[in-house]
């Protein structure tokens, strides 16, 4: 009996993947094209996918837009906002109207232990395009009447190294790949797939997702690839083995070659994978699985 296998590929779109991207990930670009190569080889093997995509608003708590300083200005990208500093005042909600509840989010964040709430340049935004120069297949501009040619880039989207793998799956497996959207709830932070940093009681989207654990603890394997190993890859692969049962960790393999860390956020996917293999998880690489 062939064997039940899961792929879960965490946020593997143009923000993080491509180049061109507002949180590019050096490295990311990489990992997508061996991980859509790893798919066209085992598009027979792999019986169900699941796909996470990071999906944002410019209003976001992790986005400069939310905070302001008693100087009026915005934040930094890869700032770090600590409980203290909206105790003291040094930064603030733009909009006064969330100022409460976003002093105790903060305060929340700090007491969980894993992240302090660090301002991101906007990313995945939701439907959002902007203008890129194009490039040809070996990187070179696109000059088309004496001038670089333009075109549409989207961020939210996956990247094409990946999206045309799965589009091949679908076709040849009849098969649907499940599409997860997370971190639209512009007041809490969802690296996770199963739940954001502090669950919003009033939005169920960011409380566990039960479906998914009943479909993983289903498989035989769960494959994982995607971005960015120090932050969304780790805190989904935590969260799923916390609500998953210590029999079933061993089914989580993480392929190494097919995700990075976020540039001088090195030492956290480390942390994780040593935390993580300890106690039970396994690595490989995408050439060697069932090579």
């Amino acid at each position: 009996m062939s064997k039940n296998i899961h792929l879960m590929i965490i946020d593997p779109q143009g923000s993080f993947a491509n180049p061109a991207g507002e949180l590019f990930v050096p490295g990311a670009d990489h990992d997508m094209v061996r991980l859509g190569t790893m798919i066209d080889r085992l598009r027979k093997k792999i019986s169900d996918i699941t796909v996470t995509l990071d999906s944002h608003r410019y209003v976001d708590v992790a986005h400069p837009s939310m905070h302001i300083s008693s100087e009026g200005k915005h934040p930094d990208p890869f700032t770090i906002i600590t409980a203290s500093d909206y105790d003291n005042g040094i930064w603030k909600c733009f909009n006064p109207r969330w100022q409460a509840r976003i002093n105790d989010y903060v305060h929340q964040l700090e007491a969980t232990g894993r992240y302090p709430l660090c301002i991101w340049p906007e990313h995945t935004l939701i439907a959002a395009t902007k203008k890129i120069e194009a490039k040809d297949k070996n990187g070179n501009q696109v000059i088309v009447d004496g001038k670089p040619f333009m075109i549409d880039f989207c961020g939210h989207a996956v990247v094409e190294s990946v999206s045309a793998a799965l589009l091949k799956w679908e076709q040849e497996n009849f098969g649907i790949v499940n599409y997860i959207s997370k971190g639209s709830n512009i007041l809490v932070e969802h690296y996770s797939i199963l739940k954001s940093e502090i669950v919003d009681p009033s939005d169920s989207s960011t409380s566990i997702n039960t479906d998914l654990i009943e479909v993983l603890q289903n498989a035989d394997e769960i494959i994982i690839g995607g971005e960015a190993l120090s932050h969304c890859i780790a805190n989904s692969i935590r969260d799923i083995c916390n609500n998953f049962g210590s029999e079933n960790i061993r089914k989580i393999i993480l392929l190494t070659d097919c995700t990075s860390n976020v540039p001088n956020f090195e030492s956290l996917g480390e942390n994780f994978i040593k935390e993580m293999t300890a106690k039970g998880m396994r690595v490989t690489t995408s050439t060697d699985y069932l090579a």
